[in-house]
């Protein structure tokens, strides 16, 4: 893939019209139906849907982006959660893969249900969800939604459909709990966590208590669990400075680029090290919709970020 180049863009969730002008600030320009750039090609990292105003217009924009090739998208969890929420579940009749009894499922779903639910569009973008691969590694630079994990992609890459898809039957086991292919479509598309301690605890974005906290897989050691620990600042205050418990999971990364979205990030946006790029800064609620100008380079720059907030 050496020569091209691409433009990473970040978790829209139903963020169209940021969408549209960051495409714009990028030079896309729409012929015949398709936003498209004559010398670049976009990435989305996923995450497309729920809690913004314009669902399907998204979906509009980029699925035929992704399926002229002016385009690629990989697997978020929001479209993970879309497929589970829309299948039925093969053991327990009445049921789906992901729970709709549970009103915190539905209401993290609610805003692209308002828009699709018991219609025939639901099933088409349910379908081309899909179509959408876990992870891409495209040779210079490597695309994940949430975590960049050899061990998990080495394991379950030969169970995968073509180009890393998840299969139906794939799509039951990484619904249950505790199934290692669970453990694995979790890691790739929400990241890794690891248990607080002594009962502490935090409550995230939306307002759940949490007695976890996400790892900075991407750091360049994990002697540390506070400098390892995703968590507000006014926990991070109360963590430890222990060493982090040995986990197989957690290994120094080798290899080119890699961006990924999911984090919610915010502030002016920055490479995480040389090699990591979020490029999530939280466009699902008031943040901008973000993009990285990939231009070749091995070692990635701030100036390359690139952001709308739909002004």
């Amino acid at each position: 893939m050496s020569g091209e180049a691409f433009d990473i863009i970040g978790d829209v969730h139903g963020q169209a019209w940021k969408l549209l002008c960051l495409l714009e600030i990028l030079g896309y320009r729409r012929i015949d139906g398709v936003w498209e750039h004559p010398e670049r090609k976009a990435i989305f990292v996923g995450d497309l849907i729920d809690r913004g105003p314009r669902q399907l217009e998204t979906i509009n924009i980029v699925r035929p982006m992704v399926e002229s090739g002016s385009a690629q998208c990989v697997l978020g969890n929001h479209e993970f959660n879309a497929i589970a929420w829309a299948t039925p579940h093969p053991e327990e009749p009445g049921e789906h893969l992901r729970s709709r009894r549970r009103a915190s499922n539905r209401a993290q779903h609610e805003a692209f249900l308002a828009e699709v639910e018991n219609t025939s569009t639901h099933d088409e973008v349910i379908a081309w969800f899909k179509t959408l691969p876990l992870w891409l590694d495209l040779g210079a630079i490597r695309v994940v939604h949430a975590c960049w994990n050899d061990a998990y992609m080495s394991r379950i890459k030969s169970h995968l459909g073509p180009n890393n898809t998840l299969t139906d039957d794939l799509m039951v086991l990484a619904s249950r709990d505790g199934h290692w292919v669970f453990e694995a479509v979790e890691a790739l598309c929400k990241g890794l966590e690891v248990i607080l301690p002594d009962d502490l605890s935090f409550h995230d974005k939306d307002g759940h208590q949490r007695r976890a906290a996400r790892v900075k897989w991407w750091a360049p050691d994990f002697s540390s669990l506070r400098n390892s620990t995703l968590a507000p600042g006014s926990v991070l205050a109360d963590i430890p400075n222990i060493p982090l418990p040995p986990d197989p999971r957690l290994k120094p990364y080798e290899g080119p680029p890699v961006f990924f979205g999911h984090y919610w990030r915010t502030g002016s946006p920055e490479v995480m090290t040389g090699k990591f790029a979020c490029v999530d800064y939280s466009a699902g609620k008031d943040g901008p919709l973000v993009a990285y100008r990939w231009e070749g380079e091995s070692e990635l720059k701030n100036a390359h970020f690139v952001s709308s907030d739909g002004s």
